[in-house]
């Protein structure tokens, strides 16, 4: 099972710079683990006991996996997955 997965910027220090890492896993979770086989401290930086961290957004193929089933949502053969860290701040 192949699962692009979309790494921003403040995260590819894991992933060599790479901007998209291939992945495997029937579930989110599975995928963080996996990709921690191959990416070591990436997944300490998405999940914080056992759910995604706070500040940290997941799409399936664009849809925010918080409003499917979180870090148990199902992955198939050819998703694609976005990491984005939640942005916020500004001057008034």
């Amino acid at each position: 099972m192949a699962i692009e997965v979309r790494i921003p910027t403040i995260l590819r220090t894991y992933t060599d710079g790479r901007k998209a890492v291939p992945g495997e896993g029937e579930t989110v979770a599975a995928l963080f683990t996996d990709l921690e086989t191959r990416h070591p401290g990436i997944r300490e930086r998405l999940v914080d006991g056992g759910e995604l961290r706070r500040f940290v957004n997941v799409y399936l193929n664009d849809e925010d996996v918080r409003f499917l089933k979180g870090i148990d949502t199902e992955l198939a053969d050819g998703d694609s997955v976005t990491i984005l860290p939640a942005v916020a701040g500004g001057a008034r």
